[in-house]
């Protein structure tokens, strides 16, 4: 539990991190203050990354819970109905490219057929 609050919490200060680089790393001691706040973050003296997400991540979590539910299962039905779409589209071309394939062979099979002559194909020894 430990490792997944600091995890959480870790994930959500790089993505902060992502912008707070571009507007304020001119700052000075930035990158010290941000090295000091990732040990913080791991220390298990300080523990606080357990802090931080009792105190504001668990809450928002806790308060949201049935939002975040109702959007896991309609992402849920969305990617099934998605992968059904996908793979009849897929198995559609897959179906067409066969019987494009199987007309052009074809075609070329009679052709090399017509090209034989009568004399040609008595001289072939008989199996039957």
């Amino acid at each position: 539990v430990r490792w997944m609050m600091y995890w959480i919490i870790f994930a959500l200060f790089m993505a902060t991190e992502t912008f707070t680089d571009l507007l304020i790393s001119w700052f000075p001691f930035y990158y010290e203050v941000k090295m000091a706040f990732v040990i913080w973050l791991l220390s298990p003296y300080t523990r606080g990354a357990s802090l931080l997400y009792r105190r504001f991540v668990h809450p928002t979590l806790a308060r949201r819970e049935k939002d975040i539910d109702a959007f896991l299962i309609r992402a849920r039905k969305r990617g099934y109905e998605t992968v059904l779409h996908f793979g009849k589209r897929g198995l559609n071309l897959a179906a067409t490219a066969a019987v494009q394939a199987a007309t052009k062979s074809q075609g070329v099979l009679a052709g090399r057929l017509r090209s034989f002559s009568m004399q040609d194909l008595r001289s072939l020894p008989d199996q039957g």
